[in-house]
């Protein structure tokens, strides 16, 4: 699965099932993480007053005045951290065409709702009025994966490090995405790269994602390659998980495994030893 970067201005989406930590495994292999924008401060009514004796406003107790109707922006934001994406789109597009921040935000809705093409048109029109904006290449690289047009998204994710270097999702982003073209080296570099940025990159789950189209045998490789990740993270109960899957799905082997000294820190735990007692049995 693909993550995407929601950085600049938008409340935490509480996203479907794709929202489940990275490093707690589902089986379907690594995601690619949309960037979303930085929470803003959504305006909301005030919380009730203790229960007290009710009284007509008076010249020295005025009553609150209402509050002012949400802008679009605003409005599209809230809507979106209750999973109403469209609901949230069509608040957006009252909202100014010449903002490249809200093109993204649309493109994020439109690719929760797995509109890819709209999601495309969205990033791509965003891009147009900030051509550097790092956020929104990394989305628009998420776009290719799920296409599986893999060149294209290691060009926006490299694309997108130019203006961000030190992004451990974009890089996470990229090594992921040649992993999925079996450039296995490269890809676990860019693990490693990601890791130096963020020690926690692997275990957040702040940003939504998107399915990953790879194939078994790619996703074999994307979990080995995780289990590494988890490892240099310090999560050995998910590191075991993903060398689960990567076994089951053919990718690696127990000799493998063992003769790998990134999982040397996982011999004498019951459930590594199990699992590659269970496999070598097979």
């Amino acid at each position: 699965m693909s993550w995407i970067d929601r950085r600049r201005r938008l409340p935490a989406l509480v996203a479907t099932a794709a929202l489940a930590a990275l490093c707690a495994p589902a089986g379907a292999g690594e995601a690619r993480t949309v960037a979303v924008p930085v929470p803003k401060q959504v305006q909301t009514q005030p919380a009730p007053a203790p229960a007290a004796q009710t009284q007509p406003p008076t010249a020295t107790t005025p009553a609150a005045a209402p509050l002012p109707p949400l802008a679009p922006e605003q409005l599209g934001d809230t809507m979106m951290a209750h999973q109403r994406y469209q609901a949230a789109i069509e608040a957006y597009k009252k909202g100014p065409h010449d903002s490249a921040t809200l093109w993204n935000k649309m493109g994020i809705a439109y690719q929760m709702m797995l509109n890819l093409d709209e999601a495309r048109r969205c990033y791509e029109r965003s891009l147009k009025l900030d051509q550097k904006d790092a956020v929104v290449l990394n989305n628009l690289g998420t776009i290719y994966d799920s296409l599986k047009e893999y060149p294209s998204a290691e060009r926006m994710y490299r694309k997108a490090l130019k203006y961000d270097p030190k992004s451990a999702l974009i890089y996470k982003n990229l090594g992921t995405n040649l992993l999925t073209q079996h450039k296995y080296k490269k890809g676990w570099e860019y693990y490693k790269q990601a890791l130096t940025y963020d020690p926690d990159v692997f275990g957040k789950s702040t940003s939504p994602r998107v399915e990953n189209p790879a194939s078994v045998e790619d996703r074999g490789a994307m979990n080995y390659y995780m289990a590494k990740g988890c490892i240099r993270a310090g999560m050995k109960d998910q590191a075991i998980e993903y060398l689960r899957m990567a076994l089951n799905e053919g990718f690696t082997s127990p000799k493998k495994i063992m003769a790998d000294s990134e999982f040397a820190g996982l011999r004498g735990i019951p459930a590594f030893e199990q699992l590659m007692a269970s496999q070598s049995a097979q």
